[in-house]
This record gives C-alpha cells, sequence and structure tokens, in this order.
C-alpha cells in the first residue's frame, strides 16, 4: 500500500475535516519521526495517516481501531503498519507496542491536539508563529485543550524516549519535533494563517481520534 492508496481509504470513511487534518498532522510527525531513527519513512506516515481512518464509523474505544483492521488487510496495508495502529490502544486490542513504529505513533497522537489549539489562539492563527515555549506554557492549563489527555501523552513520550532515545527525550524536545512537522505542513493543516472572518480561536481544524 502507498500513500495514494492510504488517501483513498481516508476519503472514503473519513468525511470530517477536521479529523482528516488530525491524520495528516500525526502523518508528518512520524515521518519525521522516521528520519530521525531511520525507519521507513513511507510505513511510518502510512500509520500517522491510517490511525484513525475508522473513527467516525467505531468512535469508541471499545471497537477502535480493532474493528477498523480488517479493511486495511483487505487493502494491503502492511502487518507492521496494522501491528502499529492496534498498538496505539493497547489496553483495548491487547496488542503491546514493540518497534519503534509503534512508540512513536502513540507518542504522536494526542499531542498534535495540543499544538493546533496553540496555533488557533493566535491573532495570525499561524503554526508558523508557534513556538515550543508557547505549548509548554498552554500545557500548564489544565482548562485549555481540556480533550488533550495529558498523562496518556507524558506516558506515551516516556516510553517512546526509553524504547528509542535511551531515555533522552522530554517532552518539549518532543513537542518541538512534532510542531516542526506539522509547521512543514501548515497549509494542508488550515494553519497557515487565515483573514479576518476566518476559524475562530473556538473552532478546530484538527480533532485528536482515539
Amino acid at each position: 500500500m502507498n500513500r495514494e492508496e492510504g488517501l483513498k481509504i481516508v476519503e472514503e470513511f473519513v468525511k470530517d475535516p477536521g479529523l482528516n487534518r488530525h491524520m495528516l498532522a500525526v502523518e508528518a510527525a512520524m515521518r519525521h519521526y522516521a528520519g530521525l531513527l531511520n525507519g521507513d519513512a513511507e510505513k511510518w506516515a502510512l500509520a500517522g495517516l491510517l490511525h484513525d481512518y475508522d473513527w467516525e464509523v467505531h468512535p469508541d474505544l471499545d471497537r477502535h481501531p480493532a474493528d477498523g483492521i480488517p479493511v486495511l488487510k483487505e487493502r494491503g496495508c502492511p502487518e507492521d503498519v496494522v501491528h502499529a495502529i492496534l498498538a496505539h490502544n493497547t489496553e483495548k486490542t491487547g496488542v503491546k507496542r514493540e518497534t519503534p513504529m509503534d512508540f512513536a505513533l502513540l507518542a504522536c497522537d494526542e499531542i498534535t491536539g495540543l499544538i493546533v489549539a496553540t496555533a488557533l489562539v493566535r491573532p495570525s492563527k499561524n503554526i508558523l508563529d508557534v513556538e515550543v515555549k508557547s505549548v509548554k506554557k498552554k500545557w500548564k492549563d489544565k482548562a485549555f485543550a481540556a480533550g488533550v489527555n495529558r498523562d496518556l501523552v507524558e506516558r506515551a513520550t516516556t516510553e517512546f524516549g526509553a524504547a528509542c532515545f535511551g531515555g533522552n527525550l522530554d517532552l518539549w524536545t518532543h513537542a518541538g519535533h512534532v510542531l516542526t512537522a506539522m509547521q512543514g505542513i501548515a497549509k494542508d493543516l488550515a494553519l497557515g494563517g487565515v483573514p479576518a472572518g476566518g476559524l475562530s480561536s473556538g473552532s478546530s481544524p484538527i480533532l485528536p481520534g482515539g
């Protein structure tokens, strides 16, 4: 399966622009980390692109992502990509994280929601104007982007760091990597800045999935 085939699956099953952009954000972060860790960039990116493709069909963690896996297998999704997608909900699927791609996917998932929320409250609504220190400040405000599971983000980052960076990946270094990746696709995320009357600070082009 290549990216074009993956995008066809997204187009078929995902109607919410926010969910679509969430997966593009995670895709970009995964591609970025594949470069740092000598991973297969296309596979890593595919895991990010498809990890929540079934969220609108199975919008609860008891069914997602397990119930969406048969379609991925039928369409030729690589087994290691399938494993990574299942492993981003180990609690329900029973599939444990084993490979760098597995750990990276969970670590890159929810943090994208915090970053986009930080971008949206800036006057420019431009992710290129966001710095890590701004994300860190918003992190401390528990009411801000309250839907982001901060405990999960911290735990996933710690696990990722232990598995792939010898324990030397702190939360804000990780946030910096994800932010850089997302800035690289700012227009695809509708975060390249909007004119007056565009997106309000209360609207989000990215909705975290499972």
